[in-house]
């Protein structure tokens, strides 16, 4: 019964966030439907993220590799899911082998993991992977992500070299002190001002991921096509108690 009240929660809670997200899309005079809300769902059980499948949505995010081999095959295969947690080289062959609807994966942040995922799409025989390059705008030694000064060059190899991947985008994780996100925002929206001019692609077509549950209207408003909710709509993670 715990589960069935939880998925019930989530897929209320999905509903408010839509429309909330859809609400900061009109404030900025934006087209209804121009944002992705990506629900994430690490740490979350399958039955709470079936409420929310059921409830209509179809875009998920995890963090983790094993969690998300684990959970992907006991859901519908047209969950689109995202990858959005720092990803080694060594286990992207088990994550694309263990996940074929895996759409996106977010944190691209060097060449060498570009290219691992590169091969393995090949290698798999799957369709070309959508990705992001991961920036870090905000200079935190304990966030990932390519610095802003090597945001284009890396977006170029992603675009020119990788031919089975198709570069997105860039996506930001901003810093956990929200009054300092706006500058975050701006910055990440400045490197795809300098990726689009480099790369000659319009702007629409350069999706910019960047806001969480405590700032993803602000987010919406200031350009964000893509955000990661996943506590204003599961609750509280759930991470396992330590002996």
């Amino acid at each position: 019964m715990a589960s069935v009240a939880a998925a019930e929660g989530a897929a209320a809670a999905l509903r408010s966030v839509l429309s909330r997200a859809q609400q900061a899309a009109a404030r900025a005079g934006r087209a209804p439907g121009s944002v992705r809300v990506v629900a994430v769902s690490k740490t979350k059980p399958v039955p709470v993220i079936r409420g929310v499948y059921d409830a209509g949505h179809r875009c998920f995010g995890e963090n983790y590799v094993q969690e998300l081999i684990d959970k992907a095959p006991q859901l519908p295969e047209d969950i689109e899911w995202h990858f959005i947690g720092n990803l080694q080289s060594n286990k992207a062959k088990a994550l694309l082998a263990g996940v074929p609807n895996l759409d996106m994966v977010e944190s691209v942040d060097d060449e060498k993991i570009a290219n691992r995922l590169d091969r393995v799409v090949a290698d798999l025989g799957r369709k070309p992977l959508k990705v992001l390059v991961q920036v870090n705008t905000s200079g935190e030694e304990s966030k990932f992500g390519v610095d802003p000064s090597g945001c284009v060059e890396l977006a170029k190899h992603v675009k020119l070299n990788c031919p089975n991947l198709v570069f997105s985008g860039l996506m930001t994780i901003g810093m956990l002190d929200y009054s300092s996100t706006p500058e975050n925002f701006k910055t990440l929206s400045n490197c795809r001002k300098e990726v689009c001019k480099e790369l000659s692609i319009p702007e629409e077509q350069c999706e910019l991921s960047m806001g969480m549950s405590a700032d993803f209207e602000q987010a919406i408003e200031m350009g964000s096509t893509n955000v990661r909710v996943g506590s204003t709509i599961f609750g509280a993670r759930e991470y396992p108690k330590k002996n």
